[in-house]
């Protein structure tokens, strides 16, 4: 009985089982192929059409108020300066020993006033920011209910969960000085007050920078003083170095706020050419059209 049954029993070929015999002409054969196919083409046009992650932005690479101070400080001597020497040399009457000591004068005397200007403003906001956290503190202390119910509200309609916003209220409720620069900048729209901002310091760095961008327009007249003694020509050169200034400012505000580099410059160097010629075609228009040349 048992040998019967060992010579009935026909032995599987296991590997056909594993890796069968796919006979690739079949329909099904195709039709399975033809829908893998379709669908990996529709996974590559779906990988096409999505767009692409956007690409990280530059960073600035000079970050604080002495950059402000650097760009408002040099464009604002520049352009004042060379205002100052367009409308008197559209006069022809003065010579440039004189555009010198106007120039120059006024180039100290408004570089210290802006400096001084700088520090005023910036010590100001400094103070009033001081005096708003104070502010701030005491109605924490003292109406916490309400700033909580606040910024709830505030949270919300930036579009937060109100869940979620009462939880992370909660949490905040816990730290008092974190609470109260969320409420300087969320309901007061203020910055809190910085530590190590020195008001002395803008006002300093905006005086150098407006000496500095300042002095581009009358080095010309300084400058060609051995060459020649056209006014014409030295006017037309200090035209030349307030452009390569204003470009060169614009460039460095580009630099340091990581903008265009091409139109930052040319935003500084219109700027520039409007005032000038604004300036100048004032200074001509009192002197000839209203009769103020002199005799």
């Amino acid at each position: 009985m048992s040998g019967n049954n060992k010579s009935n029993y026909t032995s599987i070929d296991k590997s056909r089982l594993i890796t069968p015999e796919i006979d690739e002409e079949s329909p099904m054969f195709r039709r399975r192929k033809s829908e893998d196919e379709d669908e990996e083409s529709g996974r590559l046009a779906q990988n096409e059409t999505r767009p692409r992650p956007r690409p990280r932005p530059k960073s600035p690479t000079w970050k604080g108020d002495s950059a402000k101070s650097v760009v408002y400080g040099g464009l604002d001597a520049i352009v004042t300066c060379f205002s100052l020497i367009s409308s008197i040399s559209s006069g022809r009457t003065m010579s440039s020993v004189d555009v010198l000591v106007l120039g120059f004068a006024n180039l100290v005397a408004d570089g210290i006033s802006m400096g001084f200007g700088d520090y005023l403003s910036s010590s100001t906001e400094k103070e009033m920011a001081v005096r708003e956290k104070d502010v701030t503190q005491w109605e924490v202390d003292h109406h916490e209910l309400s700033k909580i119910d606040g910024l709830v509200k505030r949270y919300q309609e930036l579009g937060m969960d109100p869940g979620d916003a009462n939880t992370v209220v909660e949490i905040l409720s816990k730290y008092k000085n974190i609470m109260v620069e969320e409420e300087m900048m969320g309901q007061k729209g203020l910055l809190p007050p910085d530590e190590e901002d020195k008001p002395w310091k803008s006002g300093l760095v905006t005086f150098t920078s407006f000496l500095v961008f300042g002095s581009a327009p009358l080095l010309s007249f300084i400058v060609l003083i051995p060459f020649t003694d056209d006014d014409t020509i030295k006017f037309i050169g200090a035209c030349i170095l307030s452009v390569v200034a204003l470009a060169l400012l614009g460039f460095a505000k580009a630099k340091i706020s990581g903008g265009s580099y091409i139109l930052s410059p040319v935003m500084t160097v219109s700027n520039g050419a409007i005032a000038a010629a604004v300036a100048y075609a004032i200074g001509w228009s009192l002197r000839n059209l209203a009769g103020l040349e002199e005799p």
